[in-house]
Formats: structure tokens, C-alpha cells, sequence
């Protein structure tokens, strides 16, 4: 990338290896699994493609400096910087956009992926940014 042009969306080459890999998955599984499988699937995906990835992180929340124990477990992170939320349902709702926006607010990471395997003949991406 020109060095003197500025990227059109933060993490736009990370995003774009991820979502290689989702429909990749997509494209060999198709639709009506449960989304531990799509999970089981991406993480062998995200190996074969050497996307560095935590898959089910456990990620901590505070308040007012004490450690609650509540806490949140997205998907995966990606490269240190992206978080993959995974869905297997007819549709997205306000509520899955909200989970992966407070995922964002959580870790301090500017770039989630929405995906919903469900409900159509390929993979939804959503892509939020805070």
C-alpha cells in the first residue's frame, strides 16, 4: 500500500484475510451446522492461512478499578487487534451488534466482525468499529 494514502478502514488488510477464511468455511460447509462447528472449522482455517488467533479469550471487566466476575468470551481475536463474533441464525438482531460492541469497548480494540452463517446461502459480515 502507497505509504502517502491513507487506509480506507483501520485493519482493512487483517479484515480482509478473515474474511477469506469465513468464506472459505462457508464455501465447504454451507449453512445449517451450529456455530460451534463454524468455530471448530475457522480455527483450522485461521491455522491453514496463518492468521494468528485466540479462540475463546476470556476477557475481564472492571469497575470503578475492581475485577468483576462477569466478563465476556467472544470467538476469537485476530491478530491482536480484530474481534470474530460467529452466529448460526436466521438473522442478526440490535442485541448481537450491541454483544460485539461492548467485546470492543471491553478489550480497548477498535474493529469487530459480526458473522452469521444462518439463514442464507452464504456468510453475513457486518464489520463494526468503535
Amino acid at each position: 500500500m502507497d505509504a502517502q494514502k491513507p487506509e480506507m478502514f483501520l485493519h482493512a488488510e487483517e479484515t480482509y484475510r478473515i474474511q477469506g477464511a469465513i468464506f472459505e468455511v462457508n464455501r465447504v460447509m454451507g449453512t445449517d451446522f451450529l456455530e460451534a462447528v463454524y468455530q471448530e472449522c475457522l480455527a483450522l482455517e485461521f491455522t491453514a492461512r496463518a492468521i494468528p488467533f485466540v479462540a475463546r479469550p476470556s476477557l475481564a471487566l472492571d469497575y470503578k478499578g475492581t475485577r468483576l466476575r462477569q466478563g465476556y468470551i467472544p470467538d476469537f481475536i485476530c491478530f491482536d487487534s480484530v474481534i470474530v463474533e460467529l452466529k448460526a441464525l436466521g438473522d442478526l438482531t440490535a442485541e448481537h451488534r450491541a454483544q460485539v460492541l461492548n467485546y470492543l469497548k471491553a478489550t480497548g480494540l477498535h474493529v469487530g466482525l459480526l458473522v452469521n452463517f444462518g439463514g442464507a446461502s452464504t456468510a453475513r459480515i457486518e464489520r463494526l468499529a468503535l
